[in-house]
Order: C-alpha cells, then sequence, then structure tokens
C-alpha cells in the first residue's frame, strides 16, 4: 500500500515536473529570422560605384603617336633655324609644355629641369623625349597619355587661344578715327576714310584762294 502511494507521488511529481518544463519552453520566443546576405559586388559595379565617389580616375583618351611626333619635330625647330627636328632642347620643351599647360602649380621649370638632365644631355632624340616624359609623370604621379594628349594638341609652336571677343573688341577700338587726336585726326576725314599724301603732308594750295578761305567752291551756288 505504501509503495503504491510512492509510486503515485513520484508519477504526479513527474507530470508536474514534465507541465513545467513543457511551458518554459513554449514561453521562450523563437528567433527572429536571418535576412538573407546580399551578394557581394561585382567587379564592374565596384568599379562603378567607385568612379561615381570619384575615386578611380577616367582614363585619358587616346593619344595620336604620329601627332605626337609632328608636334616634337615642330619645337625642335622653334627658335632654331638650323635644326634638323630630330632633337629638342630643355628651352623648347619648357616652351612646348607651357604653350601645352602642362607646366602649371603641379609640374613646374624646375622639375622639367632636373628630369631633362637625369638624361645627361642638351637635347634629347625622340626616344630619349619619351623616357624624359616617363619619369616626369611617374614622379608626378600624373597620367602618361594625358601629358603626351595635351602636348600633341595645343597647335603649331606661338599659337596662343586668344578670346575672340577681347581680340575684336581691342582691333575696333584701335580703328576707330573719331578717337585720333593729333597729327593723326588729320590723316581722316569725317568718314574715317583716308586723305592719303594730303593728310600727311601740307601741300601748297593752288586754287588762288587764300588759306583758310571757309567759303571755297560757293560763288557760283549764290550767284
Amino acid at each position: 500500500m505504501a509503495d503504491n502511494q510512492q509510486q503515485n507521488g513520484s508519477d504526479t511529481v513527474d507530470k508536474a515536473t514534465v507541465e513545467v518544463a513543457q511551458m518554459a519552453l513554449e514561453s521562450k520566443p523563437e528567433p527572429a529570422a536571418k535576412e538573407p546576405a546580399s551578394p557581394a559586388p561585382s567587379g564592374s559595379e565596384s568599379a562603378a560605384k567607385k568612379e561615381t565617389n570619384g575615386t578611380t580616375p577616367k582614363p585619358a583618351a587616346p593619344v595620336s603617336a604620329a601627332a605626337f611626333r609632328e608636334q616634337f619635330k615642330a619645337f625642335s625647330k622653334f627658335g632654331d633655324t638650323k635644326s634638323d627636328g630630330k632633337h629638342l632642347t630643355l628651352s623648347q620643351s619648357d616652351k612646348w609644355m607651357k604653350q601645352a599647360k602642362v607646366i602649371d602649380k603641379k609640374i613646374t621649370t624646375t622639375d622639367t629641369g632636373i628630369h631633362f638632365k637625369k638624361l645627361k644631355s642638351m637635347k634629347l632624340s625622340f626616344e630619349d623625349y619619351n623616357k624624359f616624359l616617363e619619369d616626369l609623370a611617374k614622379t608626378k604621379k600624373i597620367e602618361l597619355d594625358e601629358i603626351k594628349g595635351k602636348l600633341a594638341n595645343c597647335g603649331a609652336p606661338g599659337i596662343h587661344n586668344a578670346t575672340p571677343g577681347k581680340a575684336a573688341e581691342t582691333v575696333a577700338r584701335l580703328t576707330d578715327t573719331s578717337r585720333y587726336t593729333g597729327s593723326s585726326k588729320q590723316r581722316f576725314d569725317e568718314t574715317g576714310k583716308g586723305k592719303g599724301i594730303a593728310g600727311r603732308k601740307d601741300l601748297p594750295d593752288g586754287s588762288g584762294y587764300v588759306t583758310g578761305y571757309g567759303h571755297k567752291n560757293t560763288y557760283d551756288k549764290t550767284h
């Protein structure tokens, strides 16, 4: 009898324990569902983002090798009528770079002088000049094609781009005869037409009228 009571008591305890455990499990919150990981950006997408953020510079436009060589030849003759167009001096190179706006705040004539003299020659051939530019671009951390592109497209030696509006305004101001004074004013009539030699020299008046007479050739009109 005592055994049955003990057994029934233990069964009751076991059931109670199971129920408590079950309630504890049910009261635990379910773990939140994990969001699927976003796929890693591809190489092209990553490059596009970098370019958008300005971290990746745009590639320089392709340089015409023929145009660059012709410019080298033209500037090697600039200021030297005896040049054969095959060698370039530091002075000619600096003039070329200044016209092409390669020499600026980042690249100075001091920089060009240092790198030019590394080749230990007063004049550089076309091949050596390319080495000079490669060394300069590498040191200053500038794209070589960017420098060559400017040099190839800067125009003939001595040509500087002037603002058309300002040039036209200057020419108009200098040719406005109404602004002339003194002896220059006497060279043109009221319409701005030049008087020729009569505006430059005092020619004798053979008409018979007194010099300075203001009614010349008016007699026939009044009589």
